[in-house]
């Protein structure tokens, strides 16, 4: 039995002002598909995984717009978590709940709002991922074949060749390393033994729990005191109260940066994270100069911008490098190298009370 999770609870902050806290980027149809980056996501896998295998990570406020966009998924499949306390605690009570309705189950977990262009080949190496998890307690994690040296990924270390499957190679892994310099991205690159980190893990559902016993002892007791709690009245209530005092841990941190039995398997299948609005550049069309235009845009000497009004005339003369995002209430207008800093400008928007543009 194969499971998956979808954890769909992040703001998407980089993509501001398109990007919402009632509409973060997975529900947004970012690349030229008609599909939501959630949609995409949950598609893609359906091969491997029928929807009624599917389980969203998510919360209160996004659970209606989940429910409309992936019809047929049960109503017990959407896990709504209470506060936001970081990926290991969203997997630890995913993983619970998942196994409860389906015991023994391989589990894939997967974020909501990434790319990926050839699916067959990314489908390939999931179900290499699956049968190496399946062997034992394993903690396999897909890397990604780094193109140049990112300084906005987290990377993997890998070390011995494990086996190979079909041709696909299996590495032990030696360590997870933050997002580097670009000093360190181009020694990691020169090293060829670093791969991106996707964030995309598979796992049998017992051996992440096992592994939260062992190394979240905290975390291990409170999904005790609720997997005593599900399927009564209380459920809800104990969820909530546990989640209060749980601390904010990442599964990288918390897990796979102090486990011993981490694989790997590199893959290039078309992979990005969508990270922030130069990240279109990458997904769709240019025109003539190099600019990304969504929307109605006339321009003289406009070079290598991103400019996304679907509903207003957008008019530029002589600029360059340059995001501007037109939105019914908000206007971005930022240097294409500074895009990151969007983040920034959200905390200053609330900072002034203006939560009416978050």
């Amino acid at each position: 039995m194969i499971t998956a999770l979808i954890m769909a609870g992040g703001e998407g902050t980089r993509f501001w002002p398109l990007s919402r806290s009632h509409r973060p980027k997975q529900f947004l149809k970012l690349t030229d598909d008609q599909q939501t980056m959630l949609q995409a996501t949950v598609e893609r896998i359906s091969e491997l995984v029928p929807l009624e295998q599917v389980f969203i990570a998510t919360n209160k406020a996004y659970q209606r717009p989940i429910e409309k966009q992936l019809k047929g998924i049960p109503a017990e499949n959407i896990i709504v978590e209470p506060v936001k306390r970081d990926t290991a605690a969203c997997i630890g009570l995913s993983a619970l709940i998942i196994d409860r309705k389906y015991p023994g189950s391989t589990m894939i977990v997967l974020p909501a709002d990434h790319l990926i262009e050839e699916e067959d080949n990314f489908l390939n190496i999931l179900k290499k991922a699956v049968m190496v998890a399946a062997t034992g307690c394993n903690l396999v994690t897909l890397g990604i074949n780094p193109t140049h040296p990112e300084t906005g990924y987290g990377y993997i270390h890998y070390g011995e060749l494990t086996h190979r499957i079909d041709g696909d190679e299996v590495y032990q892994v030696e360590a997870f390393t933050e997002k580097p310099d670009i000093i360190k991205a181009r020694k990691f690159l020169e090293e060829g033994t670093y791969l991106w980190n996707s964030g995309m893990f598979v796992w049998q559902v017992k051996s992440i729990l096992d592994n939260i016993e062992l190394y979240m002892p905290e975390l291990s007791a409170s999904l005790g005191r609720i997997g005593q709690a599900l399927g009564t009245d209380l459920a809800e209530k104990v969820i909530c109260d546990e989640f209060e005092d749980l601390i904010g841990i990442s599964i990288d941190y918390g897990i796979m940066e102090k486990a011993d039995n981490i694989f790997v398997i590199p893959g290039s299948f078309g992979w990005d994270d969508l990270g922030s609005w130069p990240a279109l550049e990458r997904v769709k069309k240019l025109d003539d100069n190099g600019n990304v235009i969504v929307g109605k845009h006339y321009g003289i000497d406009t070079l290598d911008s991103i400019i996304h009004s679907p509903d207003k005339v957008v008019t530029t003369i002589g600029v360059k490098n340059i995001v501007i995002v037109d939105t019914e209430d908000a206007i971005l207008i930022c240097d294409k190298n500074r895009a990151q800093e969007v983040k920034e400008i959200r905390q200053i928007l609330e900072d002034n009370g203006m939560e009416e543009c978050l």
